[in-house]
């Protein structure tokens, strides 16, 4: 169906008339979809309700982009968030209208530079994916642009302490939105060696440490993007084309680590949003990571291996909804080290989240690199429950004995283990090594009791894999034994209800 191009005035035609004149405040590296659902929501909200009264400047960290598109509509874009909210659902579309301006640094480099000159600039902030920061030798203080992100940010920031002779009051605050452990710290680091090996002078050095703050974060949000399959019916209810059109679920939530002035600098909290500043945001990081990615974690590989694909089907199975709850209400919270009813509220939330109709979360898309995730994700929870409770958590451990089985397989193809659900293949992707050990152990299978055990303690003792030698957690060998047994003989779904 082709939609009347007269019934669909430009975004920017209907909202031109409301738009405010702010100065410029932010610098934003990044012109995809997270930082449109998430960051620059914010900032609209905020200034909504006056409290802020800055716009965004984007800057398009790589050569093909979106930019174009954004400064045809002038920045403005429709913003569609959906989810489950207290059991019930909820869609809220907005307009959101923050952004200024986008800026495409490999045509306009000199007008990236000019922004450094703007006393209103306060914020930085970014998403340049989790292989963004990272120290690139090859860049060149001469470049125009730089190839990294921090090469970029290196030459911007020179230039403002330039511009104002090293004025302690311009200095800027980066947070940084990737998805990587001590993000700002690890931005600082390759700022810092960037300008070591472009031999920058001292004085600027001591500008960064000085004037400028390198906040860590810890962003979440579900932010689904461009909406393709449902773009044209969502046209003809809005009576305008969005190229720009951005989806997300309603959850949100954002920490932030750094001085306590920044909560009056950057007043989230003030305008309703779900945010949190704090001197150390170790408690909330390990939250996430134990209860949201440990939920997934922990259930994903037996769900698939029971017949299911998605996160959703999951959520309207009563037995595996079960499992989640309870691996998270009787195993991971009460490991963890907030107050316990900020615990219940976001693992309430997870669940809701998990649930959530307008995303299509693919379980096989989880399940990449499972063995690093159990590391990250579980194995912590589990072995402080093991010497705080002195048993073995059965819900995380049945995670492990699940893991186990997914990565059962006799062949790689293409990179990946082949493995089998039914009469039908799934790919199992990890680690080639990791792959290629699971291929050599799971011959030793043969079908019986004993062989099992023999699998599992071959498993366990992979220490470069875990860190440390898991068969001498007390228990745990024998209940994943067991576990693995019962998926082996009865099924993934039988064992899901022997728990």
């Amino acid at each position: 169906m082709t939609i009347p191009s007269t019934l669909l005035p430009r975004l920017n035609d209907e909202i031109a008339n409301k738009k405010t004149a702010l100065p410029e405040r932010v610098l934003q590296f990044g012109e995809g979809g997270f930082l449109r659902g998430f960051v620059d929501w914010m900032i609209d909200g905020m200034n909504k309700k006056g409290e802020f009264n800055g716009r965004v400047v984007v800057v398009q960290p790589i050569g093909r982009g979106m930019v174009k598109e954004l400064n045809r509509q002038d920045g403005a874009y429709t913003l569609l968030m959906r989810g489950i909210e207290n059991g019930k659902v909820i869609e809220n579309t907005e307009i959101i209208r923050s952004i200024s301006r986008g800026l495409d640094t490999y045509t306009q480099f000199g007008e990236f530079l000019k922004c450094a000159h703007n006393p209103d600039l306060r914020f930085v902030v970014s998403n340049t994916t989790e292989a963004g920061i990272v120290y690139v030798p090859e860049d060149k203080f001469s470049d125009e642009p730089q190839s990294s992100y921090p090469g970029k940010l290196t030459r911007f920031l020179y230039e403002r302490y330039k511009a104002f002779d090293g004025d302690k009051s311009k200095g800027l605050v980066m947070m940084p939105c990737e998805l990587i452990d001590r993000n700002g710290d690890k931005l600082k680091a390759a700022v810092e060696k960037m300008a070591a090996n472009w031999q920058l002078d001292k004085d600027f050095t001591n500008w960064l440490e000085t004037a400028c703050i390198f906040t860590c974060t810890l962003v979440d949000r579900i932010v689904t993007g461009y909406p393709k399959a449902e773009i044209e019916n969502l046209s003809i209810k809005a009576g305008y084309e969005d190229v720009m059109y951005d989806t997300c679920e309603q959850f949100h939530f954002w920490v932030i680590e750094g001085p306590e002035s920044l909560r009056d600098e950057f007043p989230l909290q003030k305008c309703g949003f779900n945010a949190v500043f704090t001197k150390d945001m170790t408690p909330y990081r390990e939250r996430k990571v134990r209860i949201l990615n440990g939920a997934h974690t922990g259930m994903v590989l037996g769900a698939y291996l029971a017949g299911k694909d998605l996160v959703g089907d999951c959520m309207k199975d009563e037995l595996i909804h079960n499992h989640i709850k309870l691996m998270i209400d009787e195993e991971i919270k009460p490991m963890l080290t907030l107050p316990q009813d900020e615990l219940t509220m976001f693992a309430n939330a997870v669940l809701e989240r998990f649930a959530n109709p307008f995303i299509q979360h693919q379980l096989l898309s989880i399940s990449l690199n499972s063995v690093s995730k159990y590391v990250a994700r579980n194995l912590p929870t589990l072995e402080k429950y093991v010497q705080v409770k002195g048993s073995v958590p059965k819900r995380l451990a049945f995670g492990l004995a699940s893991l186990i089985a997914f990565y059962r397989g006799t062949e790689i193809r293409e990179g990946a283990l082949i493995g089998h659900r039914g009469d039908a293949e799934y790919p199992v992707k990890d680690t080639l090594s990791y792959l290629e050990a699971f291929v050599e152990i799971w011959k030793k299978y043969d079908g019986t009791d004993a062989s099992v055990a023999t699998v599992v303690d071959a498993v366990l003792g992979q220490d470069k894999w875990w860190g440390k030698d898991l068969r001498k957690i007390n228990g745990l060998t024998a209940v994943v034994t067991a576990q693995l047994t019962t998926i082996l003989n009865k099924g993934a779904r039988e064992a899901f209800a022997s728990l």
